[in-house]
């Protein structure tokens, strides 16, 4: 997988590079994926190692997840506006730059994993937005995505794992527009080399409001439970700066 992206290969990608050459590219930004929080207490290195799964037991239910990939397209640092923004063309600072689409395949222990990069103008950023995107062939952007991922065709989301011993693939076309707010805003300045992780609640997708697990075979098209995990996912995501990139949004 693309594990850094530049803003001069986003511009290839997408629309606006009129708008994109008259940026002077000032900071770097790393955007990270976390699904655990740090529990402060390291385990052993060999089992950290070995630890390549998430397991979750309520009850007499054990959910073993073995991969969790999801796509996202239209990633978007904002930046804080001010009137000096309501003009044509936008002075630097206040354009809008966009990449994707990605496959983030998510890491199911603890820490934050960086995926890819992006240069933007040195300012105020105070939020984060994406779309969690099915991917649909006949798009342009999405065609030369499915070159390297086809089992995505139609998709967005696939999660491969077992429920009480049985193997599962959960897979979802959720559509879902994500804006996260970074509180504090992240300021970039000239030459920074900053870090914001994205953290996703794995744990929170295939479970009641009860808590009790959910079989994740059950929420696939048009199951039992498809439209309690989707919604689930929609709010599951939070993202903040992250200097130490362990995916702890208490530093």
């Amino acid at each position: 997988m693309r594990k850094w992206i530049t803003l001069g290969l986003a511009c290839l990608l997408l629309t606006g590079c009129e708008e994109l050459t008259r940026t002077e590219l000032r900071g770097s930004v790393a955007v990270s994926f976390a699904t655990q929080a740090p529990t402060g207490v390291p385990a052993p290195r060999p089992l950290r190692l070995a630890a390549v799964v998430d397991t979750q037991v309520t009850g007499t239910d054990t959910l073993i997840l073995m991969s969790a990939k999801m796509v996202l397209r239209e990633i978007d640092l904002k930046a804080v506006e001010t009137d000096a923004c309501d003009v044509e063309p936008e002075p630097i600072g206040c354009e809008e730059v966009e990449v994707g689409p990605e496959l983030i395949d998510l890491p199911l222990t603890e820490g934050a994993v960086q995926r890819f990069t992006v240069e933007i103008p040195a300012g105020m950023y105070s939020r984060i937005e994406f779309d969690v995107h099915k991917v649909e062939s006949g798009d342009l952007l999405d065609d030369a995505f499915l070159m390297e991922h086809p089992e995505f065709d139609g998709l967005s989301i696939r999660v491969l794992g077992t429920f009480n011993s049985q193997a599962f693939v959960y897979e979802t076309d959720l559509n879902a527009e994500q804006k996260l707010e970074l509180i504090p805003a992240l300021t970039v300045a000239e030459g920074s080399d900053l870090n914001v992780t994205i953290r996703v609640d794995i744990d929170t997708w295939f479970r009641t409001a009860a808590g009790v697990l959910i079989d994740p075979a059950t929420a696939n098209k048009g199951g039992l439970n498809e439209s309690e995990v989707n919604d689930n996912i929609k709010t599951s995501l939070k993202a903040f700066e992250d200097a130490d990139r362990d995916g702890d949004d208490t530093d």
